[in-house]
């Protein structure tokens, strides 16, 4: 009898890595939906050498955050909160008011969400960039337009 071959296990390197940038365009889209696809690219899990411990993950450029839509009654309803660290001191502003201020920070906020909380996702979501219009600054990455 010959002995079979034990197949191995294919883990990602450092040198491996080759990393792209995509430009989604969030006009029209779904905020949970269109989140969670961002979070899988940022992570890396779109391509077939997914590792979870190593960041092979790909950069993102968001344009149009400022049109992007969330369904039923969030559009009345959701609320931002966060807590300024003094006596009385938590803040609530609600999603309109947050869309005509800072439409980006709906959209980073979404995302960073949806990541695990760990080292790692922190250093993913630094390749994560929002635009509120349709121009970027970006160029010097050649990125790739992708519809999702």
């Amino acid at each position: 009898m010959t002995k079979m071959q034990q197949q191995k296990t294919f883990q990602l390197k450092q040198a491996d890595i080759k990393r792209t940038w995509f430009i989604l365009d969030a006009s029209g889209k779904t905020l949970g939906r269109f989140a969670s696809e961002i979070t899988k690219i940022l992570r890396g899990k779109h391509k077939p050498t997914f590792t979870s411990f190593i960041d092979g993950g790909d950069g993102v450029i968001i344009v149009n955050a400022d049109k992007i839509v969330v369904t039923g009654n969030k559009e009345a309803d959701k609320i931002y909160r966060h807590y300024t660290g003094s006596m009385s001191g938590l803040r609530e502003i609600p999603y309109r008011t947050m869309k005509a201020r800072k439409p980006d920070y709906i959209v980073e906020h979404a995302v960073k969400k949806m990541m695990p909380r760990t080292r790692l996702a922190n250093a993913q979501l630094k390749r994560l960039r929002i635009f509120a219009g349709n121009e970027h600054n970006m160029i010097a990455q050649q990125p790739v337009h992708v519809n999702i």
